[in-house]
C-alpha cells in the first residue's frame, strides 16, 4: 500500500484540528444576532407575525433576533437575500405562499428557486379567506354563484391583491369552468372599496381583512377557502364541500433558513419556533389576526412548499395568469 505524502498528512492534520472547532461554532450556536428577513413592507401581517416570532425567540435563543423589512417586487427582493446569504443560520425569513410557493412561477425569470436556495425549518400559521360577494349579487352560496357565472360569462369580476388572491381566484374559475373577470388592485383597501361600491363584485380576502366589509352590511361571505371549517370564521362552509370538491387556497406563513445551514441549527430553530408558537401568547394573537397556528417538521414543510410550487406552477401554465 502507498504510504501517505507529507502534504496529505498535514491536510489530514489541519482538518483534524478544524474538525472540533467548526462543531464548536455550530453547538455555540447563535452567539451573535439573528436577522429575519420580511420581504414584505412594515406593519403588514407577514411583519406582524415575525415580530411576534422574533421576540419569543430573542428570549429562548439568548440572542437578539430582530426584523429587517426588504420589501419589493412581491416579496422577490427580501428571498432573494436569503438565498444568496452565508448558510450559518444568522440570515431567516418569514416567508409566504406567494415567495415560496407562488412566485417561481408567476415570474418569468425568477431569481430564487424556493426549494433548492433554501432550509425549510416550520410554517407558523395558516391564514384561510372568504370569498365575498357584493349584496347585489343573488347567489347565496357557492353552487349559485358558480351557476350564475356560467350563465352570464365575462359579466362578474373578482377583485384580487397579491400573487395568492389572484391564483385562488384563477383556482375558483378554472375548477368551476366559469369565465370571470380578474381586476388586480395595488393594496387591500382600494380593494375593499371596489367591493364595497359594487365596481367588482367578488372578492378573496382574509378573514380579518374582511371584517369591516362584512359590518359595513354591503358585501357577504359565501364561504372559506380552507380545506376544512376553520375555528377563526367557524359560521361559514367550505369552498370545497359548498359545490367545488377538491378547492383549497390558503395563505401560509413559515420560517427558512438558507440552503445548507446546518442540520442540528435547523433542528433547534424548528423545535423553538414550535414551542412558542403553541403558547397561548402567539396562539391568541394569530387567532386576532384571522389565522390558525400551524407548524410542522422541517421535513413536513419542505413537503408542503414542493407541493404548492407544484400545485400553482399548473394553474399558472392553465390560466396564463400574471404579475398584479
Amino acid at each position: 500500500m502507498k504510504k501517505p505524502g507529507i502534504a496529505t498528512i498535514c491536510l489530514l492534520a489541519i482538518a483534524s484540528l478544524l474538525a472540533p472547532v467548526a462543531a464548536q461554532s455550530q453547538e455555540a450556536w447563535p452567539s451573535k444576532p439573528v436577522r429575519m428577513v420580511v420581504p414584505f413592507a412594515p406593519g403588514g401581517p407577514t411583519d406582524v407575525a415575525a415580530r411576534l416570532l422574533t421576540q419569543k425567540l430573542t428570549e429562548v435563543l439568548g440572542q437578539q433576533v430582530y426584523v429587517e423589512n426588504r420589501a419589493g417586487a412581491n416579496g422577490t427582493i427580501g428571498s432573494e437575500v436569503v438565498a444568496r446569504a452565508a448558510p450559518d443560520g444568522y440570515t431567516l425569513e418569514m416567508g409566504t405562499t406567494g415567495t415560496h410557493g407562488i412566485n417561481f412561477s408567476l415570474y418569468d425569470k425568477p431569481s430564487y428557486d424556493p426549494v433548492k436556495d433554501f432550509a425549510a425549518i416550520t410554517r407558523m400559521a395558516e391564514f384561510p379567506n372568504l370569498i365575498l360577494v357584493h349584496n347585489s349579487v343573488p347567489a347565496k352560496n357557492i353552487q349559485e354563484l358558480i351557476a350564475l357565472a356560467k350563465a352570464q360569462p365575462g359579466k362578474l369580476a373578482y377583485a384580487s391583491f397579491g400573487s395568492l388572491t389572484l391564483l385562488s381566484g384563477a383556482l375558483f374559475t378554472s375548477m368551476a369552468g366559469v369565465d370571470m373577470l380578474s381586476v388586480p388592485f395595488g393594496g387591500v383597501a382600494p380593494m375593499m372599496t371596489a367591493v364595497t361600491n359594487n365596481d367588482v363584485q367578488v372578492s378573496i380576502v382574509q378573514v380579518f381583512s374582511s371584517q369591516a366589509l362584512l359590518k359595513g352590511g354591503k358585501v357577504r361571505a359565501l364561504a372559506i377557502t380552507s380545506a376544512k371549517r376553520s375555528p377563526v370564521a367557524p359560521d361559514y362552509p367550505t369552498v370545497a364541500e359548498s359545490g367545488l370538491p377538491g378547492y383549497e387556497a390558503v395563505a401560509w406563513y413559515g420560517v427558512f433558513a438558507t440552503a445548507g445551514t446546518p442540520k442540528n441549527i435547523v433542528d433547534r430553530l424548528n423545535t423553538e419556533i414550535r414551542r412558542v408558537v403553541a403558547g397561548a401568547e402567539i396562539r391568541d394573537a394569530l387567532f386576532k389576526q384571522g389565522a390558525e397556528p400551524a407548524t410542522d417538521t422541517p421535513e413536513e414543510f419542505a413537503a408542503i412548499v414542493r407541493a404548492d410550487v407544484a400545485k400553482w406552477a399548473r394553474i399558472v401554465k392553465q390560466t396564463g395568469a400574471k404579475p398584479n
